[in-house]
C-alpha cells in the first residue's frame, strides 16, 4: 500500500533529531573553522574529547531552558533565531567560565568571537534546513479519524493544536449526520466503502478511533479496520493519542472507564524515589529561601511603594488527601481583595497592585512557599493547591477533579509550565489534565523536565 512509503517524523523523533543535529552541527562548523582558520581555541581530537561533551551538555540544557526544543516555536524561524542567539550566548559564557574541563583563554580573543559565531551560524542554518525541510507539508503525519461528527470539530483542533505536523484529512461518521466542512475545517467525510481507498491515496499514517467501543463500532467497521491493521497501518484509541501529543489526560472523553486508562505511576509508592523527592525539597527549598533573602531588601523596598500594606500573607488552601493547610506567600493584590468572598484570579486582574504583577511574573510571590515545603505541606513539584472554596465547586462540575489531592502540592508543576492562569472552570480542567498527566507519569526525570520548564517561565517573565 501507497501508505507504507509515507515518511513522517512523530513528536519524539522530531525533538530528538533537534537534539542531535544541534550538536553535530556546531561541532562539525567548529571543526571546520579550526582548520580553515587555524582556529585552535577548541580542538576536536582524542586528546581534548571531554570539550566537545562540556560543551554539548551546556547547548542542550540551556537549548531546552530557550524552549528550542517546542516544536510550535522550532517552525517559526524569527522565534529560533531569538532562542539561538540567546542560547549560543548563555552556553558560550558557560563554558569559557568552566575550569578545568574547557580550554584555556586565548590570548588572542577574536578566537572566542570565531567560537560564538560558529555555534550561531551552525544552529541557525540547521534550524533553517529543519523548518524548510522537515517541517514541510509532505512530511506531515496524515491521520483518518473515526468518531461521530459532533466530536470531530473538538477532536481536530486538540490535535492539530499539539502537533503543528499532525494533520487529520478525513473522518468516518459513526453517528447518522454526515457533512463534508465542518465549522470551517476542511476534512473529508467518508463511508465505510471508501475507508480502504483512501488509506492507498492519501498515504495514510495512521487511524485514530475516537468513539467509546459501544457506540458507532460496527462489525462491517471494525473488519474493515482489521483488514487495516494486517497491511500496517496503525490504529490506535483517541485517548492515548491525545496523552501522548498534548502531554494531558483527556478525563472528559474518558469518563467512566477512567481508571482502565490511569495506572498511577508507581514513583507514587516507591520509598526509594519518594526519599530522593523529599531530598530535592529540602535542597531546593534552602536555597530558595537564601536566594529570597538576597532579594528582600529588593522586595521589602517595592512593598512599601508599590503594595503598601504587609509584605506576607498566608490563605488556607487543600493539600495531600484534602486536608487543609496555611500556604505563605507574598502579598501581590491590594489589602482587602476579596471583602467580597472568593474569586478566581484573572490575567489582567485590577486587585493586583503593579509591585504584585512583578511578583507574579517573576514569579518571586511564591518564594515563601518554600516554608511550606519543608514543614512537608508541599513538594517543590505538584498540583498547585487550591482553596476549599473552589475545590468544593470544581469537584461537582470537573470528574475526577479530587485524585489531584493523592500527591503533596507543589510550589510549580506539570500545570503551570504547560497551561494558563486557571481564571474559570475551562481553565481548571485544563490544569486537571496535566496535572494528573504528572501523577500517571511523575518520575524523576519528569520533575527534572519541570524544573527546566519553571526556568524558562522566569526567564521569559511568564508568571501570572
Amino acid at each position: 500500500m501507497a501508505s507504507k512509503n509515507s515518511i513522517h517524523f512523530d513528536i519524539s523523533e522530531r525533538k530528538i533529531l533537534l537534539r542531535i543535529l544541534d550538536i553535530v552541527c556546531v561541532l562539525a562548523l567548529l571543526y571546520v573553522v579550526s582548520i580553515v582558520f587555524n582556529f585552535d581555541y577548541f580542538k576536536i581530537n582524542s586528546e581534548h574529547w571531554v570539550w566537545s561533551i562540556v560543551l554539548a551538555t551546556y547547548l542542550t540544557v540551556f537549548a531546552t531552558i530557550f524552549e528550542l526544543y517546542n516544536l510550535q516555536k522550532a517552525s517559526k524561524f524569527d522565534v529560533v533565531v531569538k532562542n539561538v542567539i540567546i542560547t549560543s550566548s548563555v552556553t558560550v559564557l558557560f563554558y569559557l567560565l568552566t575550569p578545568f574541563y574547557t580550554p584555556m583563554l586565548p590570548s588572542n580573543r577574536l578566537q572566542i568571537v570565531y567560537f560564538f559565531l560558529s555555534i550561531n551560524v551552525a544552529m541557525l542554518a540547521w534550524r533553517y534546513a529543519y523548518i524548510v525541510l522537515v517541517s514541510a507539508p509532505r512530511f506531515y503525519k496524515r491521520v483518518l479519524l473515526i468518531a461521530h461528527s459532533s466530536d470531530v470539530e473538538a477532536i481536530v483542533a486538540s490535535l492539530q493544536k499539539s502537533d503543528p505536523n499532525y494533520r487529520v484529512i478525513g473522518y468516518f461518521n459513526t453517528g447518522s449526520s454526515d457533512g463534508t466542512i465542518i465549522n470551517n475545517l476542511e476534512i473529508d467525510a467518508i463511508t465505510i466503502g471508501d475507508i480502504s481507498l483512501l488509506t492507498e491515496e492519501m498515504t495514510i499514517s495512521e487511524i485514530v478511533v475516537g468513539t467509546p467501543l459501544s457506540e458507532g463500532m460496527t462489525v462491517e467497521l471494525n473488519n474493515q479496520l482489521i483488514k487495516l491493521l494486517e497491511n500496517g497501518i496503525p490504529i490506535r484509541e483517541y485517548t492515548q493519542v491525545y496523552e501522548e501529543l498534548t502531554h494531558r489526560i483527556p478525563v472528559q472523553h474518558v469518563e467512566k472507564d477512567f481508571y482502565r486508562y490511569f495506572p498511577f505511576s508507581r514513583s507514587n509508592q516507591n520509598k526509594l524515589y519518594l526519599f530522593f523527592n523529599r531530598i530535592l525539597d529540602m535542597f531546593f527549598s534552602v536555597l530558595g529561601l537564601a536566594f529570597g533573602l538576597m532579594l528582600f531588601p529588593i522586595l521589602l523596598i517595592g512593598n512599601l511603594l508599590g503594595n503598601r500594606g504587609p509584605l506576607f500573607y498566608s490563605q488556607t488552601r487543600v493539600g495531600k488527601n484534602g486536608e487543609y493547610f496555611k500556604i505563605y506567600k507574598l502579598r501581590s493584590m491590594v489589602i482587602n481583595a476579596e471583602k467580597n468572598g472568593a474569586q478566581f484570579a484573572e490575567t489582567k486582574d485590577t486587585r493586583v497592585t503593579k509591585f504584585g504583577r512583578f511578583l507574579r511574573k517573576s514569579r518571586f510571590d511564591e518564594i515563601p512557599q518554600f516554608i511550606n515545603v519543608i514543614k512537608g505541606e508541599m513538594s517543590v513539584i505538584g498540583p498547585r493547591p487550591e482553596r476549599p472554596e473552589f475545590v468544593e465547586d470544581l469537584k461537582e462540575k470537573i470528574p475526577f477533579y479530587e485524585v489531584r489531592h493523592l500527591v503533596k502540592p507543589g510550589v510549580t508543576g506539570w500545570a503551570q509550565v504547560n497551561a494558563k492562569y486557571g481564571s474559570s472552570e475551562e481553565d481548571s480542567l485544563e490544569k486537571l489534565q496535566y496535572d494528573l498527566y504528572y501523577i500517571k507519569h511523575r518520575s524523576l526525570f519528569l520533575d527534572i523536565t519541570i524544573i527546566i520548564k519553571t526556568l524558562s517561565t522566569i526567564v521569559f517573565f511568564r508568571g501570572q
